[in-house]
């Protein structure tokens, strides 16, 4: 059996301000690095063959601190980069929601309706992580494997294991920074064992290892 390990890459300078990221980037945050390494320490005893990580560097970043001083291969995968939001990256949320109302509720309330600016659609963004999915399956048929990527790429992954429409892309739960699903996945498809985890956040005297 396989089992997914995935997570979202720790806050970044543009979460706090607000900004939209997709392919461009900023630097992980204090409070990311540290989300980061806790995730780490809750991970120490799991045995994982390979981090497969988006090639943002917050993701990038993220990933390397979750493996620490283990040697465990980190294989930077494209399609595994958040969704192109076009001419929205670098700019504030709620600017974008001013200046491009219909576009901006299409995207949080019709994904499939939604229409990017030189950017990607949802269904493009599903078709991209299904093949991202596919690959690692097709690479590892049992053991531990690791994703680090993004929100949006997560909730495309939840729609892809539970076999859900478009239309219900943005339900529960909300994939905050660092959080932790484990996807068992065997012949006869995907088992959600574990989704949006932040114990390892929340309990930070007591931690508890996987």
């Amino acid at each position: 059996m396989l089992r997914l390990y995935i997570t979202r890459h720790g806050e970044t300078q543009w979460n706090i301000e607000k900004k939209m990221q997709g392919w461009q980037d900023s630097p992980l945050t204090a409070k990311g690095i540290q989300n980061a390494l806790w995730l780490s320490e809750r991970m120490e005893l799991v045995d994982i063959d390979v981090i497969y990580a988006s090639p943002s560097g917050r993701a990038q970043h993220t990933a390397e601190l979750i493996r620490g001083n283990k040697p465990t291969q980190i294989v930077f995968d494209p399609n595994l980069k958040e969704i192109n939001m076009g001419e929205w990256e670098g700019h504030n949320v709620s600017a974008i929601k001013e200046q491009d109302q219909a576009s901006f509720h299409a995207f949080w309330n019709e994904p499939a309706s939604y229409k990017p600016s030189g950017g990607e659609s949802f269904p493009e963004l599903i078709e991209r992580i299904r093949a991202a999915l596919k690959e690692i399956e097709a690479k590892h048929s049992s053991g531990n494997v690791l994703i680090v990527t993004h929100s949006v790429v997560i909730k495309a992954l939840f729609m892809i294991f539970n076999d859900t429409e478009i239309e219900h892309f943005w339900a529960p739960p909300y994939i905050e920074d660092t959080s932790l699903t484990i996807i068992e996945v065997d012949d006869t498809g995907y088992r959600v064992s574990l989704e949006g985890c932040t114990v390892h956040k929340e309990n930070n005297d007591e931690r508890v290892k996987l």
